[in-house]
């Protein structure tokens, strides 16, 4: 009896779970002057033409905050904001793939271990 309860409970949890997973949409990207590049092509990127996509996003997020936002409608809004998104990632790739970004980062507790084996050893 209780293998029946416990199939019939999982049955059910499997079903809800189903069902709520329909939950988000995704709002597909209008512009095409974005480049999305892989890690192949942003190593055979020159500097120069780093710089200069780099420089291309700055003047677009410039146009987009002097922009008069007040104006446009929401589905608008909402496809700025995708697209300051993915000009975010777009650039945060590049300064990865140049070794411009990037760097360490360490946790509290791996700077209290660190010090405590320095500790240990230089007594």
């Amino acid at each position: 009896m209780k293998i029946k309860i416990y199939l019939l409970t999982a049955l059910f949890m499997l079903i809800l779970g189903a069902t709520a997973t329909k939950a988000a949409t995704v709002v597909p990207i209008t512009t095409t002057s974005l480049a999305n590049y892989s890690k192949e092509e942003l190593n055979k990127m020159s500097v120069e033409a780093k710089t200069a996509r780099l420089q291309e996003i700055k003047d677009r997020v410039n146009e987009i905050k002097s922009m008069d936002k007040s104006t446009l409608t929401h589905e608008q809004k909402k496809e700025l904001r995708a697209e300051l998104r993915e000009m975010r990632k777009e650039a945060r790739a590049i300064h990865s793939s140049d070794g411009m970004g990037g760097g360490i980062y360490l946790s509290v507790g791996a700077i209290i271990i660190i010090i405590l084996l320095l500790i240990l050893i230089l007594k």
